[in-house]
């Protein structure tokens, strides 16, 4: 979503790191592009004219103008506002310590709100909560049954009542879930296409009856300015305590998640990156300010890495690369962990200084699919020992995988490839060279990423 804006910030920033003086001129010349790049970005021109007089302020100072490196000062500067623009630290769910504690969801018809729910619940299941939802959109077709239908898939009751007013079913929810010793509740109320007063006085109502701990906005990414008029809206009315910002993963300008926080006083708490149900992250400021200046995001990929792979599958492919044990049975396992955790171009995103990869290079995301079915199409004699796969054997494991021999060929070339490199870490290891820390065995990413 904030590819178009990460461009021109990039554009803007090459001219000033590659000055060695910067002048006030400079610096205004810049402003005026970033102040054009994020009015494109959709962002809110109040939000725009605040931001940029902050960098301006910081960036005309005797510390950037007498620095050795003042395009970088700015840069850091950027950073350090964009960072506070969207709330400056991670937000997090506050609940009082009740039994159960409730969360309830509001915002517009179409924002996500049902989904977000699901998402909701499965991230407080990870976090060792019971969660139960409750199902108050008793307007909209089959928005009960689905949620119900995610409930299942999640394995996570939810509570209907059809024929009732929505206040009443959230007050029974609530009710159902102290019978059931669920620790937290999650309401999904009714939207409506646009702002209106039974809305209001509905959202308003329930939130009165049930004293929910949190109250979360949910705001559709795509709707760009239309999303922060609604979330100031609500915030007068309903008086949320944070914001869901969905379909962040869409190809819109973004704007509506950079002005949220700074129109309605309100912190970003999550984003949606998908439609799966997993699809839904922490919001920290600092990392997204990162990704959007190019400078990618490492610790979330290492989070991501984490959540994915399994450690006791990790040590043991450990203890087996370390003793010389590498099979192409290991490289598909690597391949399969790695494929847990998204796409390749998710991950590429996230890797400091793939932003100056030439911008018509492609992400091949079937490469992983075709590297496994080779593999799967050997035995476990060749997987075990590949020197054995002779010219016929390479057809017949091409024709049964429904590639080229020249995948097959590739595939191969490249497992010797990583066996040389593991072979090479291993003697540096043995070898102790002086000034090397011995740290963990990192081998290479599997599949020729």
């Amino acid at each position: 979503m904030f590819e178009n804006l990460t461009d021109r910030l990039q554009e803007v920033f090459s001219k000033l790191t590659g000055r060695g003086v910067l002048s006030q001129d400079d610096v205004d010349a810049a402003m005026r592009e970033v102040r054009l790049a994020l009015l494109e970005a959709d962002v809110d021109f109040r939000t725009v004219k605040t931001f940029v007089a902050a960098v301006r302020e910081r960036a005309v100072g005797q510390d950037v103008m007498k620095s050795l490196t003042p395009g970088q000062m700015v840069v850091k500067i950027v950073l350090e506002e964009l960072t506070t623009l969207m709330g400056g630290t991670e937000s997090k769910l506050v609940f009082s310590g009740r039994m159960p504690s409730i969360v309830m969801l509001v915002g517009l018809q179409g924002s996500g709100k049902t989904t977000a729910s699901a998402k909701l619940a499965r991230l407080l299941q990870q976090q060792g909560k019971s969660p139960m939802m409750v199902a108050c959109d008793v307007y909209r077709p089959a928005a009960i049954d689905q949620l119900e239908a995610l409930g299942s898939q999640l394995g996570v009751p939810v509570y209907r009542q059809d024929g009732a007013e929505p206040v009443d079913i959230a007050r029974a929810g609530v009710r159902e879930a102290i019978d059931r010793m669920r620790d937290v509740v999650i309401v999904d109320t009714a939207g409506r296409l646009h702002i209106d007063e039974q809305m209001m006085d509905e959202a308003a109502a329930i939130r009165d009856a049930i004293r929910p701990d949190q109250v979360l906005m949910v705001v559709d990414a795509m709707t760009g300015q239309d999303a922060v008029t609604a979330a100031k809206a609500f915030a007068e009315r309903v008086d949320f305590d944070g914001v869901i910002v969905t379909k962040l993963d869409g190809d819109a300008r973004g704007g509506a998640a950079l002005s949220v926080r700074s129109v309605t006083g309100r912190p970003i708490k999550f984003v949606g990156l998908g439609e799966k149900l997993d699809a839904l992250e922490v919001f920290h400021p600092e990392r997204m300010a990162k990704r959007i200046l190019g400078m990618g995001d490492v610790v979330t990929l290492i989070e991501k890495a984490q959540d994915s792979i399994d450690a006791e599958t990790a040590a043991d492919m450990e203890s087996r690369l370390r003793s010389g044990e590498f099979t192409l049975d290991d490289f598909l396992s690597q391949l399969q962990q790695v494929r847990k955790m998204g796409s390749l171009s998710d991950i590429l995103k996230m890797i400091p200084g793939a932003n100056k990869l030439p911008k018509d290079a492609e992400v091949d995301e079937g490469a992983l699919a075709r590297t496994e079915a080779i593999i799967r199409g050997m035995t476990p004699r060749e997987r075990a020992k590949p020197s054995i796969i002779n010219g016929s054997r390479r057809e017949r494991i091409a024709v049964g995988s429904g590639v080229s021999v020249y995948d097959v060929n590739q595939l191969l070339k490249q497992f010797a490839q990583a066996k040389k490199m593991m072979k090479q870490f291993q003697v540096a290891e043995r070898q102790g060279k002086k000034g090397r820390r011995r740290g963990p065995f990192m081998p290479g990413m599997p599949g020729g990423m």
